[in-house]
């Protein structure tokens, strides 16, 4: 029997990918744990590993091809030993689509871990086109199933020693109207404009069309689904630099020796971090119809690259030193910007910073990347006068907005994170503390 291979959903927000290499051919023994291809999805070029081994039978997808959509056969392979030319076993059926996850949400070298657990019902099930063909001649629910392949993927052998499923004729012939409705589409309230109508806008003036890649496609999806369901307010302040610039320049004197150089942004980071701690109950994210309060601060900033940007987070960045997080980010954005992170260094966080101080920006409204409760907007710093007392002075403020999910951080809690930010920026040597 001639096995396919699927093209693999190498992250949660993966939709479609280019495959950018092989690196076997038609005739190849392959076996499990071996790297068939090198894959580019919306943030990375990832390496893709056989589940099963066989005998490469043909290669469906050409080397460049792109918009390749997840599910769809890039290759077919057969058991070792079999006669070339035996007929393909039929496509498993598509798994359900991902969920949404933060990006931008960025994939790289390494596939997404996929949960060993059992997943819940309507998770992504990581199986190989072989165990799919196998629990669905079994009836078998694949969720129910422990994968014991690369990342929990389920394979084979674990569907072979499982029992068929039974289910009852009057169950079946119930669920039955329910599965239609759920596969009923579903339609948009505003109908999508198409290339050709806003084109006919500007017949006769000169331009250049720019293709959408996998990331700016990704992008424009997450921004457009973030302003759309998510009910953004606005916190403002502004906060004195003086005192953290001069302990910046304190410590990077001190630090001279051993090559570290603390920027603002790893002031920042550490202040939204503590402060997160400070207000526990507004270090959520949004889970549908819950909150999931986490317990560390897993700070994530945006780095922007060509063509787009990663969020890559800092996990437990209020337990870390200044230098340790002025490391950490430094090598992270450095490999973002050569789309060389991994899924879990930039998928995760609760909380985001988007800092454009360095480009002169004095303030903006950041939007939310859920499912994040909230996004720190930061601004240039910039010598104004002040009024101490009765006096007027000239002080270096930086204006801070702070774009919060309602449905996850009221109005009043809103206020006190943004405080705590604050006070740790306008009291710096106490972040050492």
């Amino acid at each position: 029997m001639v096995e396919q291979i699927l093209m693999p959903a190498l992250s949660p927000t993966m939709e479609e990918g280019t495959l950018a290499k092989w690196l076997v051919k038609v005739g190849d023994t392959v076996k499990a744990g071996q790297i068939l291809a090198e894959i580019e999805t919306d943030k990375a070029t990832m390496e893709f590993e056989a589940v099963d081994e066989g005998v490469i039978e043909a290669l469906l997808v050409a080397e460049g091809a792109s918009g390749v959509k997840v599910n769809t056969p890039i290759a077919t392979v057969r058991a070792e030993g079999e006669a070339s030319g035996a007929k393909p076993a039929p496509a498993a059926p598509p798994a359900p689509a991902p969920a949404a996850a933060a990006p931008a949400a960025p994939k790289s070298e390494t596939a997404a871990p996929a949960p060993i657990h059992a997943p819940n019902k309507g998770e992504r099930v990581f199986a190989s086109p072989l165990a799919r063909r196998i629990a669905a001649e079994k009836g078998l629910d694949l969720g129910s199933v422990q994968g014991s392949g690369p990342h929990g993927r389920v394979v084979k052998a674990d569907v072979l020693g499982v029992a068929p499923a039974t289910k009852p004729a009057a169950i079946e012939a119930a669920s039955a109207p329910a599965a239609a409705t759920a596969a009923a589409p579903t339609t948009s309230a505003a109908a999508p404009v198409s290339a050709a109508s806003v084109a006919r806008m500007y017949e006769g003036r000169v331009y250049e069309e720019v293709m959408l890649d996998g990331m700016r496609r990704t992008i424009a999806a997450r921004l457009t689904e973030a302003k759309q369901t998510i009910p953004h307010f606005y916190l403002r302040r502004d906060v004195r630099l003086d005192a953290l610039l001069a302990f910046r320049a304190q410590l990077n004197k001190q630090l001279e020796t051993r090559g570290v150089k603390l920027s603002v942004n790893d002031f920042i980071i550490k202040a939204s971090a503590l402060a997160l701690q400070t207000v526990p109950a507004a270090n959520g994210v949004w889970a549908g119809d819950r909150v999931l309060q986490m317990k560390a601060s897993d700070v994530a900033v945006a780095v922007a690259i060509e063509g787009g940007l990663f969020t890559p987070v800092l996990k437990d960045a209020e337990a870390k030193s200044l230098s340790a997080l002025s490391a950490e980010m430094k090598d992270l954005a450095a490999r973002a910007k050569t789309r060389k992170l991994a899924p879990q260094e930039y998928m995760g966080g609760s909380f985001a910073i988007s800092n454009l101080g360095m480009m002169g920006i004095e303030n903006f409204d950041a939007v939310i990347n859920p499912p994040h409760g909230a996004i720190l907007a930061v601004g240039a710093g910039i010598k104004k006068p002040v009024v101490e007392g009765d006096a007027v002075a000239i002080a270096t403020v930086m204006s801070l907005t702070l774009s919060v999910d309602h449905r996850v951080i009221d109005g009043a809690l809103g206020a006190e994170l943004l405080a705590a930010i604050v006070w740790n920026l306008e009291n710096p040597m106490a972040m050492l503390a």
